[in-house]
């Protein structure tokens, strides 16, 4: 992290490296056990200075959760690329997914972990976030469900929990492939499309499942 001082860093500099030490100590060590000292000391600043520019713990913490969710958040939307077909766009956005939460995993453990544990105002930030992932989600299945049925007026609720069910597994899985030895970010990708893209490809055929009479 590097804990050269340099009194001429800008103000946004000197941030980013305070919020770079916070995430990597609430991600290693929880939010309770993390300490404003140790992550002054790792980010190269005094304790008061940390203060000074974050104000309190809690407000720390909520910045690293704002700044992770904006990142994963904009990985997945330019992981994608309009004018696929349906299943490389899922394919793409579940590689970005995967592949940012595999390179950040202090990020992530802070995003669905840390965050999600206190509860409050933290656990809001990222329900705001997976809010913002489930709707990205949502309009790319629900334009190609509307393609395949040839039907524009097909509403968003039809797809909607598939949406929900989708993003929800891939949460659990990013967990499970951080922790596990050896599992690409590609892997798990390939693992959820196997999952779930026969169940999505035969609604966007038309042959959705049906509980017995």
């Amino acid at each position: 992290m590097g804990a050269v001082k340099n009194k001429r860093m800008p103000r946004a500099v000197r941030e980013q490296q305070m919020l770079d030490a916070a995430v990597h100590t609430f991600g290693q060590r929880g939010y309770r056990a993390a300490s404003m000292d140790e992550i002054a000391e790792l980010a190269g600043v005094s304790k008061p200075l940390v203060y000074l520019y974050l104000n309190s713990k809690e407000d720390l913490f909520t910045a690293c959760i704002r700044r992770e969710a904006k990142a994963l958040t904009a990985a997945v939307r330019a992981g994608v690329r309009p004018g696929l077909p349906a299943d490389r766009q899922l394919w793409d956005g579940l590689t970005a997914f995967f592949t940012h939460t595999a390179q950040h995993p202090d990020a992530w453990s802070v995003l669905h972990l840390q965050a999600r544990t206190h509860g409050g105002p933290f656990a809001a930030e990222v329900t705001a976030m997976r809010e913002e992932i489930v709707a990205f989600v949502t309009q790319l299945i629900v334009v190609a469900a509307r393609a395949a049925h040839r039907d524009p007026s097909l509403p968003e609720r039809e797809v909607a929990g598939l949406a929900e069910a989708l993003v929800g597994a891939a949460e659990s899985l990013a967990a499970w492939a951080n922790t596990a030895p050896g599992v690409s970010a590609k892997q798990a990708a390939a693992t959820l499309m196997n999952f779930a893209w026969a169940g999505l490809g035969d609604l966007m055929e038309g042959r959705p499942w049906a509980p017995p009479a």
